[in-house]
């Protein structure tokens, strides 16, 4: 049975996440994400013009003449979220926590995957895997997964972006669309990402709040570490401890960028407290780009 305030939560995220979800929207998405992988169609023999990479050589030595091999792209993608759940997610400066707006985000992003026809999944993680829904069509089962991330409570506290990258390897051997969506406040996870990265098209989504980014001049604030919980007292009067809270914070996004662009892996950074659907669309609009230059 789904108590109110959850049921009225997935009301509102639908309506929310619907109307952002435009045409317009979906139609940057699908351009973004068409489908990559190749189906097997036919052997059939060679006719002049065919490219000679798409030789069949075992045909052509067993029959004597050259045959080719056809494959059609596969317009269906599988799309799964990994989704970072960790208590580091229960802060929010601007009246949504940051597990609240990755959820919605979540809901953008499985709403266009239905649009396109895609299977959407769902892999929810803290320091363990705690939770996986696998890929699925239709608006009944994206329903599903939003009421279950609505509802989620955590058992563990920290993050381990290693274990749910070993979890994904064992769960979807097929090629897919990964997003996955955390703060990233993890370490020594680039090795496993980037083997994930060379199996699927991976993205990530850094979600941040922006009193992570700039703290407020609002006098002494104690605030409690969610994944250790330590607590620490702050002057946020003081000018040069501003600032110093902002150079880390923008050094570690910085560091993630730079990771995932050495990694070779498309980064989007979204600060919960702007458009962020927009930096998504940006986003859609410059990889389709960089798609269509390639060919």
């Amino acid at each position: 049975m789904i108590d109110r305030e959850l049921a009225a939560k997935i009301r509102r995220i639908r309506i929310v996440t619907g109307r952002k979800v435009s045409s317009t929207f979906a139609g940057e998405y699908t351009s973004a994400f068409k489908g990559h992988g190749m189906e097997f169609e036919e052997v059939r023999a060679y006719q002049p013009g065919d490219d000679i990479k798409s030789i069949d050589w075992n045909v052509t030595a067993r029959i004597g003449e050259p045959f080719i091999k056809r494959f059609r792209e596969e317009r269906e993608l599988t799309v799964l979220l990994l989704l970072d759940l960790s208590a580091s997610g229960n802060f929010g400066s601007t009246g949504k926590k940051r597990n609240d707006i990755a959820a919605e985000i979540c809901a953008v992003l499985s709403f266009s995957a239905i649009k396109n026809n895609d299977r959407v999944g769902l892999i929810v993680f803290t320091e363990e895997v705690e939770m996986f829904i696998p890929p699925a069509k239709g608006l009944t089962h994206t329903m599903r997964m939003i009421r279950e991330i609505l509802a989620f409570n955590p058992k563990g506290k920290g993050t381990s972006i290693n274990k749910a990258l070993a979890y994904l390897g064992k769960v979807q051997r097929k090629n897919a669309v990964i997003f996955l969506i955390s703060d990233f406040i993890d370490r020594d996870f680039e090795r496993n990402l980037k083997i994930m990265s060379e199996k699927h098209d991976l993205v990530a989504l850094s979600v941040s709040d922006p009193v992570e980014l700039s703290l407020p001049d609002c006098g002494l604030v104690t605030i409690r570490n969610a994944e250790t919980g330590r607590f620490k007292t702050f002057d946020t009067s003081n000018k040069t401890l501003r600032h110093q809270w902002s150079q880390a914070s923008h050094k570690r996004i910085q560091s993630i960028r730079k990771m995932m662009i050495s990694l070779g892996l498309d980064h989007v950074h979204l600060d919960t407290g702007s458009d962020w659907v927009h930096t998504l669309s940006r986003f859609f609009i410059g990889r389709q780009r960089r798609m269509e230059g390639r060919r």
